[in-house]
């Protein structure tokens, strides 16, 4: 048995599969973000070991039998947080999330600094993690003087499985400290982010085995050798679960955040389209990445608006029937791909007297189609190009937002059967490749439940009204200035 565990920003959760990676069950633990000051964004490394425990316990109590035969455990998680550690392992301050903030001027300096986007592939993004610790020394020296070690929060909970502080290439390649080309520690970086190599995690590829559960857990949950993967950041991860590693797959996520991934079988940056290229969790293969910070969080927000659920909002727009007149950035808390602005915040253009709430939520669902939009361009503008792609995440549950982004990206939108995949079922593969696996044979696609087409009656309408949405950023960016 193996079990994938997936540290999302929300809540953890836990996936336990047979020897042939189908799922056997589930569990789930949730905790809270702080966020103590605007655009701050915080949380308690505790947090996640008291969510793993949960997760443990109740997989332990409904699945007693299978999960009495675990051999193999995988992570995923949220990138880019700094949790940082003093000699003895202990948590310095509140773990700082890759969706904070207050880093922005760090990022830019680190980012100007010849070099750095030469060997990380990246932009420095202000939530990316050595612009934290430069913020940290600036604001807290008495904290960043007592840093021994720098983890990533799914790190932190395999330093609390194994007791090892091991960190994987996938994860730590939107740090800015690694050099993603050569799947290594870079010392001209770190010294640039004003650290040090034994500051860091040992590396391992996300296949390979980390270490193993500890043996005072090992009795605890009633289980033999117990070998934890590398593991890997939580897109790198979820593209194993939906068998995207290979050249020209991808797939597009309408989760909290937006996503747009390609897979890449060799090492091709290019920073200035301000697409992600990161190391897989596979060795020999790196992927690109376009990213919104506010994808389903958009609707999430107009929801605390309107006072109606997500869902009683999607009900609202019944079909797509061609784009709205009014449109709406999704820049809530600054943007990514392909804008690479922390300062930049939302809104709502083209309202009408007339409108309703209804055509709020279709310009926020266009907004965010919009912006996945951008994200296809800057990956085009590197060379990749895709044929179609998998969707996945809880936007697509809507059929008219699936229609809408199929329509708006021109490309065949392909939605897996319901069934288990994303990122635990991938860190549970991982698991299985680290105890001996062929990464082909574990890592295949999901079957196809339906190919969404684009509506080719609408293609040109939403062509000229995306046209359209890339001249707003320019021209509320200049009016915020």
């Amino acid at each position: 048995m193996y079990l994938g565990l997936d540290l999302g920003t929300s809540g953890l959760r836990a996936l336990l599969v047979d020897e042939n990676g189908a799922p056997v069950g589930s569990s789930e633990a949730h905790y809270d973000v702080s966020h103590p000051h605007s655009g701050w964004s915080e949380q308690d490394p505790a947090d996640w070991v008291t969510a793993c425990k949960t997760v443990i316990s109740e997989l332990k109590s409904t699945q007693s039998a299978a999960f009495a035969k675990l051999s193999g455990i995988g992570i995923s998680g949220h990138m880019h947080g700094a949790v940082l550690l003093g000699t003895d392992n202990q948590v310095l301050r509140p773990c700082i999330l890759w969706n904070d903030t207050r880093c922005a001027d760090e990022a830019a300096v680190l980012d100007a600094t010849p070099g750095v986007r030469e060997l990380s592939g990246n932009i420095v993004f202000p939530g990316f993690t050595a612009p934290k610790l430069l913020w940290v020394e600036t604001h807290e020296p008495e904290i960043f003087a007592q840093v021994a070690k720098v983890v990533l929060p799914k790190d932190y909970l395999r330093l609390w499985l194994t007791g090892e502080v091991v960190g994987d290439m996938s994860d730590m390649a939107g740090s800015s400290w690694l050099d993603v080309g050569a799947r290594d520690w870079s010392d001209d970086l770190l010294a640039q982010g004003h650290m040090r190599r034994d500051q860091m995690a040992r590396l391992v590829e996300g296949s390979d085995i980390s270490g193993y559960l500890r043996d005072d857990l090992r009795a605890d949950w009633g289980v033999d050798e117990v070998a934890v993967a590398g593991g890997g950041g939580d897109n790198a991860v979820a593209a194993c679960g939906v068998g995207c590693f290979k050249e020209g797959q991808g797939f597009v996520s309408l989760g909290t955040s937006g996503v747009l991934l390609a897979a890449k079988d060799s090492f091709a940056p290019d920073p200035a389209t301000a697409v992600h290229t990161f190391c897989h969790a596979v060795p020999g293969r790196w992927y690109q990445m376009g990213v919104i910070l506010a994808a389903t969080d958009a609707l999430n927000w107009l929801s605390g608006r309107l006072k109606q659920s997500p869902a009683e909002l999607s009900a609202l727009v019944s079909e797509v029937a061609g784009p709205g007149q009014a449109m709406f950035l999704p820049y809530l808390s600054g943007e990514r791909t392909p804008h690479n602005d922390a300062d930049m915040r939302g809104a709502f253009v083209g309202l009408d007297v007339g409108g309703g709430d209804a055509a709020l939520v279709q310009a926020v669902m266009e907004g965010v189609c919009f912006a996945l939009r951008d994200c296809l361009e800057a990956l085009r503008a590197t060379g990749t190009e895709l044929e179609e792609v998998l969707a996945i995440g809880g936007g697509t549950k809507s059929r008219v937002w699936t229609e809408m982004l199929a329509t708006v990206l021109g490309l065949p939108l392909a939605l897996p059967k319901d069934g288990e995949f994303g990122a635990a079922l991938g860190a549970a593969r991982l698991a299985m490749v680290a105890r001996g696996a062929d990464v082909e044979t574990v890592m295949t696609q999901p079957d196809i439940g339906e190919m969404i087409a684009p509506k080719a009656e609408l293609v040109a309408a939403y062509e000229a009204a995306y046209q359209r949405y890339r001249k707003l950023y320019p021209a509320i960016k200049g009016a915020l200035a």
